[in-house]
């Protein structure tokens, strides 16, 4: 397995040394995300302040942009990256897509599925193997002239990564991604019983083999150097399950294991802003489940035993708490277990 992580960036010119830092703490990759920022701009730095550290969205929000853009924009980080990077899209949520974003929400796996196709159509008319004549159900991308046309990727077109958490979006990615980024809150039970069988009949429809495709499992860590930031850094997690789990997309996580009357409670309390009540509700049962806590030197071997066989890399989700001193000893750790 692989090891990456994700890295909160506040300013974009943050980005270089950011993930130059964790290069050189030995991580296999890095990747920006969508809340509070741009998800791509601070990867143009890191690009030119990394080597071999493998880059990527994870994720950027899709339906808040069209598929022309973000071809473009994978295709000039491939080139900042020297074919480093790796375009991971998610869906969001309607309520986002709808009154933050001011965009469309219809059909979101057949958007997505249909987006992807898409970006890969204007690659292909890039790189000269056809002529630019895509025409769907969502987007229409048919012209394309030699002032628009940057020509071949000196790398070759990046790899697509998609997210998902109901069925037919999982689905999607196993049929038209290059890999599948599971969300943090899944758990080992419901990658297994939940997420992989969805790929493996995404796949199916495709084609295409287990060996061509990545799945990568983000995971919570709670850790430290003394039993006391251990406590405090699994409260930290507690409040970020109780803000997944109040959303309705994220229940078949929580019905796999029979907690999914859990997830209408957790809703109703978000919307009177009862946030300190939810943490309350989430059990160290459903805390374990998810997340990975311990001391720092027991957290190599769990997340090994946890998704070995399972998932070709593991994220560590550090985004709550960016104290990167807990994560340098695990990263060293993972490596000599591999």
């Amino acid at each position: 397995m692989k090891i990456y992580t994700t890295v909160p960036v506040e300013n974009p010119c943050d980005g270089g040394r950011l993930f130059n830092h964790l290069e050189n703490i030995g991580y296999d990759g890095a990747f920006s995300y969508e809340t509070k920022h741009d998800p791509f701009l601070p990867l143009v730095a890191a690009a030119a302040k990394t080597q071999s550290l493998r880059l990527g969205t994870a994720i950027a929000i899709a339906f808040a942009r069209n598929p022309m853009n973000l071809a473009n924009i994978g295709y000039d980080l491939q080139v900042a990256s020297r074919g480093r990077f790796v375009l991971g899209l998610g869906s969001q949520i309607r309520p986002h897509i709808r009154n933050r974003y001011s965009s469309v929400w219809s059909k979101p796996a057949r958007r997505m599925r249909e987006m992807v196709l898409a970006i890969r159509a204007i690659w292909d008319a890039w790189e000269g193997t056809t002529k630019l004549a895509f025409e769907g159900e969502f987007y229409r991308h048919t012209l394309m002239t030699p002032a628009f046309d940057p020509g071949p990727n000196p790398y070759g077109p990046p790899k697509i990564h998609l997210a998902g958490v109901q069925p037919r979006m999982i689905e999607v990615a196993g049929e038209v991604a290059d890999g599948f980024i599971a969300h943090p809150f899944a758990t080992d039970k419901s990658l297994r019983e939940h997420i992989l069988p969805a790929l493996q009949r995404g796949r199916e429809k495709s084609g295409r083999s287990r060996s061509d495709f990545e799945v990568v499992c983000v995971k919570l860590v709670a850790t430290g150097d003394t039993q006391d930031e251990i406590r405090h850094n699994r409260e930290v997690v507690r409040k970020q399950l109780a803000f997944y789990g109040s959303t309705p997309a994220y229940k078949p996580t929580l019905d796999c294991h029979g907690w999914g009357d859990l997830q209408p409670e957790l809703n109703a309390a978000s919307k009177q802003g009862k946030w300190d009540e939810m943490a309350d509700m989430i059990s160290d049962e459903i805390l374990d489940a998810i997340a990975i806590s311990g001391p720092r030197e027991a957290i190599a071997p769990m997340l090994v035993d946890r998704l070995g066989g399972l998932a070709d890399g593991v994220s560590i989700e550090n985004t709550r708490n960016p104290d990167e001193r807990n994560f340098v000893d695990i990263v060293a750790a993972f490596k000599k277990l591999q």
